[in-house]
């Protein structure tokens, strides 16, 4: 019959193998952490649009988030900006990657939503083009320019025209409109063009502010522009963003992917495909 001190001593020793054998599984080799994640939970992102460019980069941050942090992203495309936001407000899609700050704040107000930023992503600076002139100092007393309409792209077209050193602004932080220029030195001409008109009227006007969405197409490049939006403050509501339901901008998984996003390589896939149209902001420091 066995005795109970050599019992106890084979229940320890039976009891410290399953202890190493769990913590080899648990942690790999040497007791090191394992280096791949244990679970691959799918996150859905919205977008707009399907270009090669952004196919490709995405591709890239998708590779990233598995690798990484065991998470598969799969990427869905709307046609326009109201789409992603309203399938994240009713949890269609999990997070979006399709709107400025500026946008997120005016749609969540108006629709009555909680929409809200867990990581910058680019700005896409808006440019002055003109087929008259090629600087800023040549625009004439009373001269024409015609900016876009919208709420959102107006005010960021007169932040624009106010960094040139062409007005000056009220100092509150609402989105602007032309009621809100307080100093007009050269006595210029603003006229508002809907998004997709702005690039259309460049003969008729003696500068305009288009959306790169309409410039490209347009043809316009660095041949016409006489100003490009700065980096700044005043810009920072034109910072793209990755976006999710208020309640889970916490969540561990959606602040991985924002990781897996904001990387070197996706940097180098902006200047690759973009060159200077496209800018990181997520580690800038405004002035």
């Amino acid at each position: 019959m066995m005795s109970k001190k050599t019992r106890n001593i084979i229940i320890g020793v039976i009891a410290a193998v399953v202890l190493v054998i769990a913590g080899w599984f648990s942690f790999g080799p040497a007791g090191s952490p394992a280096s791949k994640p244990h679970h691959d939970r799918v996150v859905t992102i919205g977008v707009v649009g399907d270009s090669k460019p952004e196919h490709v980069i995405w591709q890239h941050i998708a590779q990233t988030a598995k690798k990484k942090y065991g998470i598969i992203i799969k990427t869905k495309a709307f046609t326009d900006y109201n789409q992603p936001n309203k399938a994240l407000k009713n949890g269609e899609i999990d997070l979006n990657a399709i709107q400025t700050t500026t946008f997120m704040h005016t749609w969540s107000k108006e629709n009555h939503a909680n929409i809200v930023s867990i990581g910058k992503t680019y700005i896409a600076p808006i440019r002055l083009y003109s087929n008259k002139y090629h600087k800023i100092s040549q625009l004439p007393q009373g001269a024409t320019i015609a900016i876009p309409n919208d709420a959102a792209t107006e005010s960021r077209a007169l932040y624009v025209l106010k960094n040139a050193g062409l007005i000056d602004l009220t100092k509150d932080k609402k989105l602007k409109t032309i009621a809100d220029i307080t100093k007009n030195p050269h006595n210029l001409k603003i006229k508002e063009v809907s998004d997709e008109q702005c690039a259309r009227v460049i003969n008729s006007v003696d500068a305009v502010i288009v959306n790169n969405d309409f410039a490209v197409p347009a043809g316009l490049g660095k041949k016409q522009t006489i100003f490009i939006e700065p980096i700044n403050k005043d810009s920072a509501g034109a910072f793209n963003n990755i976006c999710a339901n208020k309640k889970d901008a916490k969540d561990p998984d959606y602040l991985n992917v924002v990781k897996a996003y904001q990387t070197e390589e996706t940097k180098k896939l902006y200047r690759k495909y973009y060159s200077d149209m496209q800018k990181a902001v997520w580690d800038i420091t405004l002035k």
